[in-house]
């Protein structure tokens, strides 16, 4: 049945990947976003159906193997146990491989700097040498020695064939770096695939060995630490792999940049050796120089574009420190938010316990491991969750943010080159800082929306496991409750001398020594002690009920009198606090204040109700024993007087009277006959349950007024009814 649920999960995550599958090889955020959304949902959906199912394991398994209650529970304690060490080993597990991805995530994003850096080479040196053309070619127009036509057509031609160039080189680009990609990944699944068939030898060496049970701690650490090993070398491998690939599509792109480079180069030696001593008349030798005024003019404009990559790569170096100092935080917030709701539901199940109250410390300790064990579970799926939510937000807003950082670069690089000159200059500067500081405000408030936006779909998934939660633990504490009635039941239920009984009344009914006075004044006798008893457990109950209520209004004065008081020192400071306290600040304290008052009453009732229950627990136990005596007095009695041989069984202890009550050495009524034979039937003990047995069938006689023993019969059937 588990690898029937597993197999049900791997083809619904399956679907979901392959759902809204393009023949593009890009997707869309809403896609990604839903797949998120649906994947969170099987894992979630998964999680209860394994858990039910293991419910229904253990029950089959108890079931089974006709395991006493104390050992079934002996049994399913340990398993929980165990279970929370393996939930515990796979929460820090998944702690510890979000926090890699998040790493490789940075480690992405300045691979994919440095690509972009390296593609912009080449379109930032054509910039750089048709503008030093352009420059020569206005300075020749100048001196007449080439026409406006002549020059624009050359400018034309010259700029046609560097885009050429540069879409050629761009092309080249894309298309051996997909192919050199599509290479290293072929590589790296056949590597992926052998470092499989290696993973899996090694498990299946593990599993083969044979564990003890005390040992199975152990084996859980050991088989955690092989697949912690397996993933490690898996991540080194592609992190390796990914950094080869980096270095390799690096060096590809210099080798077309320098391709690239030499082509545009060669472009311009010809229009200045071949083209322009033609259009111009200009002598070769005049060409060669304007030629190396090109090229010394070139190369301070590609070391200033140099320095300006090397200043915008700075940028991007501390904007995404910062990213990760904000990640840290976020990780941090999460922590603080999973341990307050940890913190608040072990204190939902823990007062939910001790408002039960009737459970043994064995029930209760098995109630909140198994309320440990699912809520690890739940927490931990809904950790994933979150940080894919967050990766999901991140990527949201990562094109503004790329577009806010460029206009940064932009202004920053600006100010660094060229200082204001004068008040124009000085007016744009203000001009642009101030709409970089609307777009970051805009950005600001654009990405605590999505967050929000986030939060409160993270909330509604919260709640839904936190649902699940309480129904699992309804059905458990359910389950324990029904348990602890059936053993209860079973305690009050036995009656090992009911056979006894049976026998004692029918050999009253049939005894000749039993006479109808005598038989009627011992029963009279027997029901007035009974509404004695009675009588005495309904003052005592009303004596104490009274008691409680007049330590709760006791209770309920000193409080109202420590609130009155809190509320006037309240009211003193009122003055002193800080004008400019917001009044959602002042609600929120306001809102403290009401909870733990409501909490404080909470508490203050839960103890009145458990001092009221302890009580009429001891008055019910009371009760319940002096029962037991009267009976057992009557028992003795009845037998005494019947003359009825039975065997003799000791009694375990002195009867028990309540403190402070005085023992009655009187005993209850007995007939003339029997006086003589206290001596023989004293020690008679026998189990509760008679009363009731004496009012069986078993008294009913067929014949009415015959004999006296016929007429004592229906006397005690009358008064058994009764």
């Amino acid at each position: 049945d588990f690898e029937e649920l597993q197999k049900q999960l791997d083809s619904r995550l399956q679907n979901t990947e392959m759902s809204g599958a393009h023949n593009s090889e890009y997707q869309t955020l809403e896609d990604l976003e839903r797949k998120e959304r649906e994947y969170s949902e099987h894992i979630i959906d998964n999680m209860e159906a394994f858990w039910k199912q293991t419910e229904k394991a253990q029950q089959a398994f108890l079931d089974q193997s006709k395991r006493s209650s104390a050992k079934a529970t002996k049994i399913m304690m340990d398993l929980t146990e165990k279970m929370i060490a393996v939930e515990s080993l796979l929460s820090e597990s998944q702690d510890l491989r979000a926090m890699d991805i998040q790493e490789r995530l940075f480690n992405w994003e300045l691979m994919v700097k440095m690509i972009d850096s390296l593609k912009s080479y080449i379109p930032e040196e054509c910039k750089c040498r048709l503008n030093i053309v352009s420059n020569i070619l206005d300075h020749l127009t100048v001196k007449n020695n080439l026409s406006v036509r002549q020059k624009e057509e050359l400018l034309t031609d010259l700029h046609k064939a560097f885009w050429e160039q540069l879409a050629h080189f761009s092309n080249e680009c894309i298309q051996q770096s997909k192919d050199l990609i599509l290479k290293r990944l072929e590589c790296r699944a056949k590597k992926r695939e052998e470092f499989k068939h290696r993973q899996k030898a090694e498990q299946g060496s593990l599993l083969s060995k044979t564990f003890h049970i005390k040992d199975v701690h152990d084996f859980l650490k050991a088989y955690h630490e092989l697949l912690e090993k397996h993933r490690q070398a898996q991540w080194e491998l592609e992190e390796e792999d990914d950094c080869k690939s980096t270095e390799a599509v690096a060096d590809l792109y210099k080798e077309l940049y320098s391709k690239a480079s030499h082509a545009l180069a060669e472009l311009v030696t010809e229009l200045f050796l071949q083209t322009l001593p033609v259009v111009t008349g200009l002598s070769v030798r005049e060409c060669e120089l304007l030629k190396e005024e090109w090229q010394e003019n070139l190369v301070p404009q590609l070391q200033k574009w140099e320095t300006h990559r090397q200043r915008r790569w700075k940028l991007f170096q501390e904007q995404l420190l910062q990213e990760k100092k904000l990640w840290i935080k976020e990780y941090a917030l999460s922590a603080v938010m999973q341990k307050h709701l940890s913190e608040k539901q072990e204190k939902i199940i823990q007062g939910v316990v001790n408002r039960l109250g009737c459970l043994s410390d064995e029930s209760v300790n098995y109630i909140l491991q198994k309320h440990r064990l699912l809520l690890c579970s739940v927490l931990t799926r809904l950790t994933l969750r979150r940080v894919g939510m967050a990766a999901l937000a991140r990527m949201r807003m990562s094109r503004k943010k790329s577009l806010l950082q460029e206009l940064r670069e932009q202004h920053i690089l600006q100010k660094g080159t060229s200082p204001c000159q004068d008040e124009d200059q000085w007016q744009l500067q203000k001009a642009v800082e101030s709409h970089i500081l609307e777009e970051e405000e805009k950005l600001e408030e654009e990405t605590q929306q999505t967050h929000l936006e986030f939060h409160q779909q993270l909330v509604t998934e919260i709640q839904e496991a936190l649902q699940f939660l309480q129904q699992h633990m309804e059905q458990v504490i359910g389950q324990t409750l029904l348990q602890h009635a059936r053993r209860e039941a079973g305690k009050k239920s036995s009656d090992d001398g009911q056979d006894f009984k049976e026998r004692l009344v029918e050999a009253a009914v049939e005894s000749v020594y039993g006479t109808s006075n005598n038989i009627n004044r011992l029963v009279q006798n027997y029901y007035q002690q009974l509404g004695e008893i009675i009588e005495g457990y309904e003052g005592k109950k009303l004596q104490q009920l009274k008691s409680l209520q007049a330590e709760r209004g006791e209770r309920n004065r000193l409080r109202k009198k420590q609130e009155n008081e809190l509320a006037l020192k309240e009211k003193q400071t009122k003055g002193l606090l800080d004008v400019s306290s917001t009044v959602h600040q002042r609600m929120v304290l306001q809102q403290k204040k009401v909870l733990a008052q409501f909490e404080l009453q909470q508490q203050i009732r839960l103890e009145s109700l458990k001092q009221k229950l302890l009580g009429l627990h001891h008055l019910e136990t009371e009760l319940e024993n002096q029962l037991k005596e009267a009976e057992q007095d009557f028992v003795s009695e009845l037998a005494a007087l019947a003359r009825v041989p039975v065997a003799v069984k000791k009694k375990p202890s002195k009867r028990s009277k309540p403190a402070g009550e005085k023992t009655n050495s009187k005993k209850t009524f007995q007939s003339p006959e029997s006086e003589d034979k206290d001596n023989s039937y004293e020690n008679i003990q026998e189990p509760p349950g008679l009363t009731s047995g004496l009012c069986r069938e078993r008294l009913q006689s067929p014949h009415e007024g015959e004999t006296e023993p016929r007429k004592n019969s229906k006397m005690l059937k009358k008064r058994g009814n009764r």
